[in-house]
C-alpha cells in the first residue's frame, strides 16, 4: 500500500506535496496546459492540435495549421497566455486541398 507524501515543517509533518515554484510562477506542466486550452478556446484560434513545451524561459509550439495568418496568431495567443516566456513558433503550415475526383474501385 503506497503511503502519502508527509514532510518535516518545523516541529510537525505536513502532508503537503513541496512546492518547487517560485511563489506566482506555475510549474511549466500547468503553465503549458494553460496555453494549450487557450489555443481551444481562444476565438482567434479555436486550434486543439498545437502541442506546447516549456524549457526554462522558453516556449515551443508545434503542430500544423492552414495558413500563416493561423500560425501567427496561434504565436501571439501563446504570448498573450505567457507573458515572460520567450515563445519558439515551430508551427507548421499545410496545404488543405479540396478532395480530388472520386476514386472508382
Amino acid at each position: 500500500m503506497a503511503r502519502p507524501f508527509m514532510r518535516w515543517e518545523g516541529e510537525t509533518m505536513s502532508h503537503e506535496a513541496p512546492h518547487h515554484v517560485a511563489p506566482g510562477h506555475d510549474a511549466p506542466h500547468y503553465l503549458a496546459a494553460r496555453v494549450q486550452r487557450a489555443l481551444a478556446e481562444d476565438e482567434r484560434t479555436y486550434e486543439l492540435g498545437i502541442r506546447v513545451d516549456i524549457r526554462g524561459d522558453q516556449l515551443f509550439l508545434r503542430g500544423q495549421v492552414e495558413c500563416d495568418e493561423r500560425r501567427r496568431l496561434v504565436a501571439a495567443v501563446a504570448e498573450d497566455t505567457a507573458p515572460g516566456l520567450r515563445v519558439h513558433n515551430e508551427v507548421t503550415v499545410v496545404e488543405v486541398r479540396e478532395p480530388g475526383e472520386e476514386e472508382a474501385l
